[in-house]
């Protein structure tokens, strides 16, 4: 078991308090940033394979706001999932550590339920619909289901299950635009929603594929799990995976060539990095294959939503 002192800063006012953690544990300006770009292209995706125009700006506001309280709700759910573990092999974390308490961290995230309630309110009350069962989700992600050993011991069970949510979130964030005019998800939404699902995959596992002297005891990554080569070939396939679903896209909003160009560009940097990774497992390859997750999820977002409207004159 690995301890430390009490975090530093722990005596220090809540608001450095709340300023070192966003900093460590949800970093708010990169956060804000790629979802804002999330939460915009997927309300333009809707727009286009429905052939209305975009919607008025608060609508973008209301999806963008409501996805930020979401993604800080997840974060907030896995400081309470984690606790014990977070104790025994990661004390150095703001919250086993006294940088900020686990009821502050939860407070805050319970209190953007009124407040994401309310934004979605003001816009559309219907959307509560799609909003709700993402917060049933997360619920039962965070109960790990009422299975916690069994799913556990399936790690691939558990990345399906956990990453179930982002389509669901993009359902939310894309119903901000068609639930006001439609019963139903205009045709082709679920090419996006697949494709939400799978670079949600790419994230989850690029962030854990890890150079053999940075695996940690009680840190479960796939690199420790499968090897760090057959990891980082799993990455690789998971954004090939996704580049066939946004190329569909592509083809659905009639813009295929638009949004497929940056598409490969990426994938073919995505490959020469985590095919490099396999060769040759360093820690700056792992850092390169973290980062090259988030780029590729915000390239495929930008040519899914903005390449398509660009094409087609969809400003004018």
């Amino acid at each position: 078991m690995t301890t430390v002192a009490r975090h530093p800063a722990a005596e220090a006012p809540l608001i450095k308090r709340l300023w070192l953690y966003q900093a460590e544990r949800f970093p708010l300006m990169k956060t804000a940033t790629l979802l804002a770009v999330f939460s915009a292209a997927s309300i333009a995706v809707s727009a286009h394979l429905a052939g209305r125009p975009l919607p008025e700006i608060w609508t973008f506001a209301v999806a963008w706001a409501v996805t930020v309280i979401l993604f800080f709700q997840m974060r907030a759910c896995d400081e309470w999932k984690d606790l014990e573990d977070d104790r025994t092999y990661r004390p150095e974390r703001p919250v086993p550590s006294g940088l900020v308490s686990l009821r502050l961290v939860l407070g805050l995230g319970l209190a953007g339920i009124p407040l994401g309630a309310a934004l979605v309110a003001s816009h559309a009350p219907v959307v509560l619909v799609p909003l709700a069962i993402v917060w049933l989700w997360l619920g039962l992600m965070t109960m790990e289901f009422f299975v916690p050993e069994w799913l556990k011991a399936r790690p691939f069970l558990y990345l399906v299950s956990h990453m179930a949510i982002m389509p669901l979130i993009d359902l939310f964030i894309t119903a901000t635009e068609w639930l006001p005019h439609a019963s139903a998800p205009p045709p082709g939404l679920w090419i996006f929603l697949a494709l939400s699902f799978v670079n949600g995959c790419v994230i989850e596992i690029g962030r854990k594929v890890w150079a053999p002297e940075s695996e940690r005891e009680g840190v479960e990554t796939y690199s420790a799990l499968l090897g760090p080569a057959k990891a980082a070939r799993i990455w690789v396939a998971a954004a090939t995976a996704a580049f066939g679903l946004l190329v569909l896209l592509g083809v659905a909003v009639g813009a295929p060539v638009a949004v497929a160009i940056p598409g490969a560009v990426a994938l073919a940097i995505v490959a020469w990095i985590g095919l490099g990774f396999a060769r040759n497992p360093t820690v700056g390859g792992q850092k390169k294959v973290d980062l090259m997750a988030g780029l590729w999820v915000f390239v495929c977002y930008t040519a899914a939503g903005f390449a398509p409207l660009v094409a087609a004159g969809f400003w004018s």
